[in-house]
């Protein structure tokens, strides 16, 4: 009934039906091969570390994500986020197994929303994603990190991305040796470092992050 009141269009190109649609999910930019071993990041041959992660203190062993963050991921994540249409999810998961190999982990968490913005969109993207990404590997979803408010990423310089995000996460409990961190955009990598090394102070031994997008320089 909802959908013949208010009838869906795809938020990338707005063709009429579904709120994403088998085009423009066909054409998501996928990340493929070569890349750096340690952050994922597109190179022109394989390495084990490039310009983006060379010479920084990373918590993570490795970082994945499914599609680079061009204009219609952006459109994608957008109105996944901002305007809670729960459904994009499916398609972001979908592209996710697609792309990035299932890893070998204990369970799977996702970076925790910050309390402020939780209360204000009312669902948190990440988390789905780790949801239904811990049912399609089989892995068990655990809850381990918490978040306190700090200041929104959105503008800052790489630098101050780091520095706001510093100290930002803990992690309550006995966390496995082997975690996958969960987010939805790779940016500057800041914010899943700091939940990493969050993890790796509460016990884990290895913390591998897969985002569904990643922003390329």
């Amino acid at each position: 009934m909802l959908d013949l009141l208010l009838p869906q269009r795809c938020v990338v190109c707005g063709l009429g039906g579904t709120q994403f649609c088998s085009t423009c999910l066909t054409r998501l930019p996928r990340i493929e091969p070569p890349l750096c071993e340690r952050c994922g990041t597109p190179t022109a041959w394989p390495v084990r570390r490039c310009r983006e992660c060379a010479g920084r203190r990373l918590a993570f062993a490795s970082a994945r994500a499914a599609v680079l963050y061009d204009d219609a991921v952006r459109a994608l994540v957008a109105a996944w986020k901002e305007r809670a249409l729960r459904r994009l999810a499916a398609g972001a998961v979908s592209v996710v197994i697609e792309v990035v190999p299932p890893p070998k982990a204990d369970v799977v968490t996702f970076i925790p929303p910050d309390p402020d913005r939780e209360l204000k969109r009312g669902h948190h993207p990440p988390r789905q994603l780790a949801e239904q990404l811990a049912r399609r590997w089989e892995l068990q979803l655990a809850t381990p990190l918490r978040r306190r408010a700090a200041r929104r990423q959105r503008g800052l310089s790489r630098a101050e991305r780091r520095r706001n995000v510093a100290g930002v996460f803990s992690a309550k409990g006995a966390v496995p040796r082997s975690v996958v961190l969960i987010d939805d955009v790779f940016t500057s990598g800041a914010t899943v470092n700091a939940a990493a090394s969050a993890l790796r102070k509460a016990g884990a031994r290895r913390v591998e992050v897969v985002t569904f997008a990643r922003v390329v320089r």
